[in-house]
């Protein structure tokens, strides 16, 4: 049976990403160089190039592809909760199970920022952060026009947190201060 040109065109695609993945992982954006990522991928250049504009615009689909995996990890985990609490928690030990797949958080929270600047938010505002924003308004319906503002700086909290459990720190300790910091919000916001 043949493949249409659709199905060769997701495959090779596919293919670059995986090894271009592997790749940053194991060397970083800087230290990857294209002629790797083909010879990795089993392509030639001119597929590279065909498939993407250069290696920034492959390693922003990596990066789309990986924050990709984080939210349905995080909406996976969430959907059955009984409260939007326990929905915000279930998606919190998510979030830090699917960053500690090999290389996310490096990926996610270090690479990511350093090579897409203002882009790599974005990619996170369409996934997991999309995620805690509708569980936060879930929660948190006083909330109003803080909803925003507290949604960033949580997400940016979760991802510190994800960075210190990748470099030795004590998961369930976060988990503990992140069900604080809901709590507190709660309880401020309704007063």
């Amino acid at each position: 049976m043949s493949r249409t040109n659709r199905e060769r065109t997701e495959q090779t695609q596919q293919a670059l990403i995986a090894a271009a993945r592997r790749l940053f992982v194991d060397k970083g954006y800087a230290e990857t160089a294209t002629p790797d990522i083909v010879s990795a991928a089993g392509v030639t250049r001119g597929a590279l190039y065909h498939h993407f504009e250069d290696k920034r615009a492959l390693f922003r689909a990596v990066i789309e592809q990986e924050a990709e995996k984080v939210a349905e990890e995080i909406e996976s985990r969430s959907a059955d909760a009984q409260s939007p609490r326990d929905a915000l928690l279930s998606g919190a030990s998510a979030y830090f199970d699917a960053m500690a797949a090999e290389g996310r958080t490096r990926l996610l929270l270090l690479e990511a920022p350093a090579v897409l600047g203002v882009e790599a938010s974005a990619i996170d505002r369409e996934n997991a952060e999309e995620s805690l924003r509708r569980g936060l308004a879930a929660m948190l319906p006083a909330a109003g026009a803080q909803l925003g503002p507290l949604t960033s700086l949580l997400s940016a909290a979760f991802d510190r947190a994800a960075i210190e459990i990748e470099q030795g720190g004590v998961r369930k300790d976060y988990e503990r201060a992140i069900a604080s910091l809901l709590d507190g919000l709660a309880d401020h916001l309704r007063r």
